[in-house]
């Protein structure tokens, strides 16, 4: 039982292979503010490829970004990643959100409600290896690692997290004073 259980899972691993082009180009430096485009920070990555220099993705793999534009007017970080998806998160929303433990705490409920973040903006973006990107925001934080994985969780769940985030305001007793972006 347990090998032809083994021999169907690997079965189902195998046709979930699916094929998607990716472009690698190197790493144009460590500071981004003036980078138009995250393939021009992209590390070249080594991954398995098909004969014609596709790369070879898994279907449950781990999400990567495939682009990524700061729009500092607008403080707004776009992120686009390798399975289709495109989002736009306020400079704000990453800000509240930060996966540091001055955001998140050192365990379950432990996070710190982020007040007067509503007009913060990313002057810096810093490349991580290949897994992450530290944010350096206009009011001194910078210890967040973005990982995608992270990255992507915030684009997929932004809805339910932003309508959370503007409850708890409401229920501390303070109010959003955003300022129009130029």
């Amino acid at each position: 039982m347990a090998v032809a259980t083994r021999r169907a899972s690997e079965n189902a691993r195998r046709r979930s292979l699916h094929y998607v082009e990716h472009t690698t180009e190197r790493v144009a430096g460590r500071h981004a503010v003036a980078v138009d485009s995250w393939r021009e920070m992209q590390a070249k990555h080594l991954g398995p490829r098909n004969a014609m220099g596709a790369e070879i993705i898994m279907a449950d793999s781990k999400p990567r970004p495939t682009d990524i534009k700061l729009h500092q007017k607008s403080r707004v970080l776009e992120v686009a990643f390798d399975d289709h998806r495109r989002f736009k998160f306020p400079c704000e929303y990453l800000r509240v959100y930060s996966p540091s433990a001055e955001v998140q705490g050192h365990g379950p409920g432990q996070e710190v409600l982020q007040i007067g973040k509503e007009n913060v903006n990313i002057v810096n973006i810093e490349p991580v290896g290949s897994y992450a990107v530290r944010l350096h925001f206009d009011d001194g934080h910078n210890t967040g690692l973005y990982s995608w994985e992270w990255l992507h969780h915030l684009g997929v769940h932004q809805e339910e997290l932003w309508s959370s985030y503007l409850q708890r305001l409401e229920k501390a007793g303070y109010k959003r004073e955003p300022k129009p972006a130029e």
